[in-house]
């Protein structure tokens, strides 16, 4: 993967983790007004995840960087977006779209960081579509959505 500066989250946390990772996935937006987007097709999405908090775990980690990549690689990895539980071909809210699927990368990786008794919290998803084409997502400050 190609080294990369993303944008940059204004947070007052002590430890930052930045983990990048690639998926290739094949969505759908089932609307009209998507045009060619509405035909089945495939892409090399690259993600960069932010995730900061104050305290570190029992081994040193806000989180292993391999947990990351196994939430949301084995999950979407060679699949149809469209397919998984999280989005809807019915709700335009939960159309595979690549913001959509920003927010539910932070979304997943939020629900298992709610698990662990340290409480880390994803901060940013950083999604690339294309070599041209990409999305932030910042999830608000206590404010889940999945």
């Amino acid at each position: 993967m190609m080294q990369q500066i993303y944008p940059q989250v204004n947070h007052s946390y002590a430890y930052e983790l930045n983990k990048d990772f690639h998926f290739a996935a094949a969505h759908y937006i089932p609307s009209e007004e998507a045009g060619q987007c509405r035909r089945v097709h495939g892409h090399t999405y690259f993600a960069n995840v932010t995730i900061a908090g104050d305290t570190l775990d029992s081994t040193g980690f806000l989180i292993n960087f391999a947990t990351i990549k196994q939430l949301i690689h084995d999950r979407f990895d060679h699949r149809v977006l469209n397919e998984d539980a999280s989005f809807d071909d019915e709700n335009p809210e939960l159309f595979p779209t690549t913001e959509v699927a920003a927010r539910t990368i932070a979304d997943i990786i939020q629900a298992h960081l709610d698990t662990l008794p340290h409480r880390p919290v994803c901060v940013q998803v950083f999604l690339r579509e294309t070599p041209t084409s990409y999305v932030v997502y910042r999830p608000k400050a206590g404010r889940r959505h999945g």
